[in-house]
């Protein structure tokens, strides 16, 4: 007797979206299988983060329909879907900052104390259902801590702690390793191959190549709305997934580099710099290192080693702190940040969504940011011309390839690899003597990746001083004159280009020696 193939665990149809003119699906077919980790690649703008809505129902489809276990389902919102069985990690976070970590991974599936007391959050079995979940899964976290305090790199394992604490069988989870050290990442895919071995599913939305090779079943890559290839990653390359995610080669794994030397002088230089925080607690202690001219100095560390700290007391978001920090040799004191911005530090933060861009505001609007006073004529009222902002935004936006419909939309209708770039043509078009620039490739696809690896290559190679804080070794050993690396708040070793291998990374980064 024979019996019928199993249905996949989830499948979508000719699944078709649109937002105004923008064709975001284009009849997109993707079957997950029960089991299997299978990859959603493509570039920024491609539709994944759509696609993945329309599943997880937080958007409804123009066209098209989404199967579960081979019965067709219409998920109204995110709700329906969990009570199918979906879990979802977002790149954004969907977190509540004013409560702890514990609070935060238990909402929907809260422990309630008592009989007498039902609906009375047990804080008590919270932190211990987050200790037994973060031990399990290797994602240490704090269960008291308040997330509004945390790194970023922090909250994206609240995050991944929240959907595992659901029980999800299938688990879409976008980026989860943006902010994971390679150990972090390694152990996160071991869980997910023993969720898989118990038959639940996990999609796989990331521009890790080498994750999605190392640990993905089957790959579907999209590109402007399409399908544009299907792989079983057994048998694929990372080159035929970039040809069928941007249609060529990438150029080269790293940018050339110039025969000038740096300066001898230092143009950034921070000595026995050191940072409490509110309760008094020293969270950078003795840091002394110095970036020249023309040189690109990297900085290593797992999330909440320091690296926070050292930036906001560089770009002056931080005060209170002890040492000095001296730009072209001046001792920059308590300067605001205005006023270190006007001497010369361009600054990229890590959260471009929180501290980089108004979201509300169009792209030429942010294109000015922190140079609107200086920035071209103006009119009655000493109002800047409209249409001199404009021009300057479209020069900029054709300059730095970034890919908008109009100058005059909001920064939040592009794509996350085009907001960065809005932001770093923004900041690298001012020619700064000093830039600082935090994790500026994490979510963009591997195209966006390599654009913005130049741009930083020739701000080097133009002679500007690169202070670039990463949790992408390989961003570090392609970009990176020397690499300096953080653990517990302090410079524990620094690696010359040529020496800075992932083991010997990996070891500084978690207190050992290589």
């Amino acid at each position: 007797m024979t019996f019928p193939p199993e249905p996949p665990a989830a499948e979508l149809v000719g699944i078709t979206k649109r937002f105004g003119t923008v064709l975001a699906n284009d009849s997109v077919d993707l079957a997950i299988a029960r089991g299997e980790i299978h990859a959603v690649v493509g570039e920024n703008g491609a539709g994944k983060s759509t696609l993945m809505s329309v599943l997880f129902g937080l958007h409804r489809p123009d066209s098209g329909h989404v199967l579960r276990a081979g019965e067709p389902v219409r998920f109204r919102s995110p709700a329906d879907a969990i009570a199918h069985g979906l879990g979802m990690v977002h790149q954004r976070f969907r977190l509540f900052p004013e409560l702890t970590v514990a609070e935060n991974v238990v909402i929907g599936a809260e422990p309630a104390r008592g009989r007498l007391r039902r609906g009375v959050l047990d804080r008590a079995a919270a932190r211990r259902r987050v200790e037994a979940l973060s031990e399990r899964y290797g994602l240490r976290v704090d269960p008291a801590a308040r997330v509004g305090e945390l790194p970023v790199g922090v909250r994206q394992r609240v995050e991944i702690l929240k959907a595992l604490h659901r029980g999800a069988e299938i688990l879409i989870l976008d980026e989860p390793t943006a902010v994971l050290t390679p150990g972090e990442a390694g152990r996160l895919f071991e869980v997910l191959r023993t969720v898989t071995a118990t038959g639940a599913s996990v999609v796989l939305v990331t521009h890790r190549l080498g994750e999605v090779l190392a640990a993905g079943d089957r790959v579907t890559v999209l590109r402007q709305g399409r399908v544009t290839g299907r792989f079983a990653t057994a048998g694929t390359t990372a080159d035929e997934l970039v040809q069928a995610m941007i249609g060529r080669s990438l150029l080269s794994a790293a940018p050339a580099r110039t025969e000038r030397a740096p300066s001898a002088e230092y143009a950034l230089e921070v000595r026995d710099l050191a940072v409490r925080d509110g309760d008094g607690v020293e969270r950078l202690s003795g840091a002394s290192f110095g970036v020249r001219a023309g040189e690109i100095v990297g900085i290593a560390g797992v999330a909440g080693s320091g690296q926070r700290e050292l930036v906001d007391a560089v770009t002056g978001l931080r005060t209170g702190h002890s040492g000095a920090v001296r730009l072209l040799g001046a001792d920059l004191g308590r300067a605001t940040v205005r006023r270190r911005r006007e001497l010369g530090i361009a600054y990229v933060p890590e959260d471009r969504h929180g501290r980089a861009t108004a979201a509300t505001m169009s792209v030429a609007e942010n294109l000015l940011m922190g140079d609107h006073r200086d920035a071209g004529p103006r009119g009655r009222a000493g109002r800047l011309s409209k249409a001199v902002v404009r021009e300057r935004a479209r020069m900029l936006t054709e300059r730095f390839s970034v890919r908008t419909a109009s100058v005059d939309v909001p920064i939040s209708a592009l794509s996350g690899g085009n907001a960065q770039k809005t932001v770093l043509a923004r900041e690298l078009s001012r020619r700064t003597p000093v830039i600082v620039v935090e994790e500026p490739t994490q979510g963009v696809d591997v195209g966006a990746q390599e654009y913005i690896h130049a741009l930083l290559a020739q701000a080097r190679d133009r002679g500007q001083a690169v202070l670039l804080v990463s949790s992408e070794l390989g961003e570090l050993r392609a970009l990176a004159d020397r690499v300096l690396v953080m653990y517990g708040g302090r410079l524990v070793a620094e690696f010359p280009r040529g020496q800075a291998s992932d083991e010997a990374l990996g070891a500084a980064m978690t207190g050992g020696t290589a």
